[in-house]
């Protein structure tokens, strides 16, 4: 039998790649600019949250009920989606929407507040719905 830890590592490795590999993109894009740490933030959370739930599960997602879990998809949607789509745009200057601005980079200034308040809100709309479910 496995147990409970080696269970909750297995699960938890697509997640962490996922999250690996977003870091990795945003320090290519940001050339390890000044807010490369903060834009990991929202990263490091969804983390967090992918290992208390796996934690309350006893490994498995949906162990312990729906709510961390669609607390936790809830977290990753927006929070992701808006980083990785802002950064994309960075990369490829979409729409010239970066080629006319004195400081282009400072976009990456606020953009872990605006990540994490989305991914708040998304947390709290996946907990109610899993709550009801």
């Amino acid at each position: 039998m496995i147990d409970r830890t080696s269970l909750a590592v297995l699960r938890l490795l697509p997640v962490l790649l996922v999250i690996l590999t977003a870091a990795s993109w945003f320090a290519v894009v940001e050339k390890d600019g000044p807010y490369l740490l903060r834009n990991l933030m929202p990263l490091l959370v969804l983390l967090v949250l992918a290992l208390i739930t796996l934690y309350r599960g006893g490994g498995k997602w949906s162990g312990a009920g729906m709510r961390m879990p669609l607390g936790t998809l809830g977290f990753a949607v927006p929070a992701l989606g808006l980083s990785v789509y802002l950064h994309f745009a960075y990369a490829v200057n979409l729409n010239d929407m970066f080629s006319h601005s004195q400081f282009p980079g400072r976009v990456f200034r606020y953009l872990p507040l605006y990540t994490l308040g989305a991914g708040g809100i998304g947390f709290a709309i996946g907990w109610i719905v899993g709550r009801n479910v």
